[in-house]
């Protein structure tokens, strides 16, 4: 019986040190680009693919983003007495987004463990895993892409994107069986050394993958820093069960990174009508500056 894609996990749990002192005592998933932080984006991506029940895998000082996915009756109150009914819909619809649910990370032990941790909620079906370090701009979005990837073949489907080769040494690096255009994955590698990459296409932050890669996570040995990581079992489960890479050719933001964090941030806000033009104005001022 063909199986589809209901539940998705959205790992939360890391420390973000990146982005210290602004995380100190605020999740790195709430930073707001412009005016909606990170995560909400991942999760309307999940709910734009057909996704109906999301599990968050958070972690100490995260209570603010079940705050965020939560209802404000206050707040709400607040709006409909002013009369702001525009920002009201807007409140009250993020609360309706998905069925989303909580589990806690108790140590940031890697993004394995942190899939292992949500092992109950998901059971014995297929499901997505969505990173927010990634926002990915594409119609359909990429995680649908995905999805009817799954429902076509059965089989575990990763999102890859296309890399400088100098980069390659960055990302895990997925090495495709030659001479094959459905994607199929002769194996994965972990931030090869620089010139030694089988290819230049880097696994992005979207994975569709079955219930068999629990067990595997399960029996992983912790490796430096006594983490457990995904690619390690992702290797595993390929050989039980070849792998797809989906060749994601969207717009790809790293918001996980600083610089990508502020090119996200320019790129929404000119895609914005109330911003784009006093957004491009002060760009081509700075830049005249600059010169």
């Amino acid at each position: 019986m063909k199986q589809t894609v209901r539940k998705a996990i959205i790992p939360a749990g890391g420390l973000g040190t990146r982005f210290l002192p602004a995380t100190k005592a605020q999740p790195k998933e709430m930073l707001p680009i412009i005016d909606k932080p990170a995560i909400q984006y991942i999760v309307e991506e999940a709910v734009q693919s057909g996704i109906d029940s999301i599990v968050i895998v958070s972690g100490r000082h995260k209570r603010a983003i079940e705050d965020h996915f939560d209802k404000s009756f206050e707040l709400e109150a607040e709006l409909e007495e002013r009369g702001n009914e525009q920002m009201l819909a807007i409140v009250q619809e993020i609360s309706k987004l998905a069925d989303i649910y909580y589990v806690r990370q108790k140590e940031p032990l890697g993004l394995g463990h942190a899939v292992l941790c949500a092992r109950r909620f998901i059971g014995d079906e297929p499901f997505a895993v969505l990173l927010g370090d990634d926002i990915l701009k594409s119609d359909p979005p990429c995680l649908k892409q995905m999805i009817d990837v799954y429902e076509k073949r059965q089989t575990s489907v990763i999102a890859v994107t296309e890399v400088p080769w100098e980069q390659t040494h960055k990302y895990g690096i997925v090495d495709f069986e030659p001479g094959n255009k459905d994607g199929l994955l002769r194996d994965l590698v972990e931030k090869p050394m620089q010139g030694h990459a089988p290819s230049n296409w880097a696994v992005v932050g979207r994975y569709i993958l079955e219930p068999a890669i629990f067990d595997l996570l399960e029996r992983a040995v912790p490796g430096k820093g006594g983490e457990i990581q995904l690619t390690d079992s992702l290797q595993k489960l390929n050989r039980i069960s070849q792998l797809i890479g989906h060749r994601f050719t969207g717009k790809r933001h790293d918001v996980g990174d600083k610089l990508g964090f502020v090119q996200a941030t320019i790129d929404f806000a000119l895609e914005r009508e109330d911003l784009s033009a006093d957004v491009k104005r002060y760009l081509l001022e700075r830049l005249a500056q600059l010169s």
